[in-house]
């Protein structure tokens, strides 16, 4: 029975090793995921080592997709993911990558898009926002905007109350853009990206509720429709004067934070980099995460993003089963220190039990020589 005992305490040390082994490297990568979960740059390196660890075409498969797609933006970002994690490209792949980044570069393309950009007021890039933007610096994409949709209120059409927010708050934005000498610009650009994705239907659907909800908020419904009534693009000045008074400054708080953080992701990853954190984000808070990846991650950003998608930013779904991981890896070195102990104590106990057996024979082995010696001297 004693024995019997050593050996299930060796069994459980045996059979916990091996789960343990098997556990552990879950287990930590777990407990670093969890570590970087309010770290997006960390978070997104341990993300990308899992997701390439499985597919080692992974990156040249998603550049030959997006030079299917005419971007080259896109194509040109997993490059530098590629020069970044030492994965050979082949040397055709990346000439065609060149090429397209150099035509989307060209000054015709630019031309092209910007006169896009001043005249639809949509922007996919960087050409056609810079048109959309300086539209909206000389007031007249957010007034042709405004008085758009706020027609359609006061008619009682569908109307986009996201769009005639942001545009309100632009006309106001622009205002302190000209005082400050610049100085609001960053806001300006971000609030008019956010417009844009709207339009073009790349804007995120929690986002896009959150930023309708903050529209609503910072604009005088009567005042505004009363201005639109009266407004007109050939008018600006006056139109701006009055589209500017149904503006409440004091609830433009969060906007103004948004359209920043729009802007901090577009400085590092350009436009469709801005234009992606957009479409998969679902409040401000995941666009300031982006914003502190793009500014870790410079032109890998989009790259990272098309790979993990919302993911990048911040942890999502998993987070029950990362615990449960750490939670078998505890359990079972538990039960490996509790069979060490146990084979320990029960080895000990039986060591002492022979040593107490040997005393016991050797005293009575002495006590049967000395009643022999008394029985012969008697």
């Amino acid at each position: 029975m004693k024995w019997l005992r050593i050996s299930s305490a060796l069994t459980g040390i045996a059979a916990c090793s091996l789960v343990l082994v098997q556990v552990a490297p879950h287990a930590r990568e777990a407990g670093a995921i969890l570590a970087a979960r309010d770290d997006p740059a960390a978070l997104s390196e341990l993300k990308l080592d899992a997701a390439l660890a499985h597919n080692d075409r992974l990156v040249q498969d998603n550049i030959e997709a997006a030079l299917a797609a005419g971007d080259g933006d896109l194509a040109d970002s997993f490059v530098t993911l590629a020069h970044d994690r030492n994965i050979a490209l082949p040397d055709d792949l990346l000439s065609r990558v060149s090429d397209a980044v150099k035509t989307e570069n060209s000054t015709s393309h630019f031309a092209r898009r910007f006169a896009t950009g001043l005249v639809t007021g949509n922007a996919d890039d960087v050409a056609s926002l810079s048109g959309t933007v300086a539209g909206d610096l000389f007031v007249i994409g957010d007034i042709r905007d405004v008085v758009r949709e706020g027609k359609h209120l006061a008619m009682g059409e569908d109307t986009d109350r996201l769009v005639l927010g942001l545009a309100t708050a632009g006309l106001a934005v622009t205002a302190v853009t000209y005082v400050s000498a610049g100085g609001a610009a960053p806001v300006r650009a971000g609030l008019t990206l956010v417009k844009d994705a709207r339009k073009v239907g790349r804007l995120g659907e929690g986002l896009a509720a959150w930023a309708g909800r903050s529209a609503r908020e910072v604009v005088d419904t009567p005042m505004l429709q009363n201005a639109v009534a009266s407004g007109s693009v050939l008018r600006p000045g006056e139109t701006v004067s009055a589209i500017k008074a149904a503006f409440r400054v004091e609830k433009a708080g969060a906007l103004v934070r948004l359209g920043k953080d729009v802007t901090r992701v577009a400085e590092k990853t350009g436009t469709r980099g801005a234009m992606d954190t957009l479409r998969i984000a679902e409040g401000p808070k995941d666009v300031a995460r982006a914003a502190r990846l793009a500014e870790a991650q410079g032109g890998k950003t989009r790259a990272i993003m098309k790979l993990l998608g919302r993911g990048a930013l911040l942890l999502i779904g998993g987070a029950f089963d990362l615990t449960l991981w750490l939670l078998g890896a505890a359990l079972t070195l538990f039960g490996l220190l509790s069979s060490i102990k146990a084979t320990t104590e029960r080895l000990t106990q039986a060591w002492c039990d022979r040593r107490r057996r040997r005393r016991l024979r050797r005293a009575r082995l002495a006590a049967d020589a000395a009643l022999a010696n008394t029985a012969v001297t008697a």
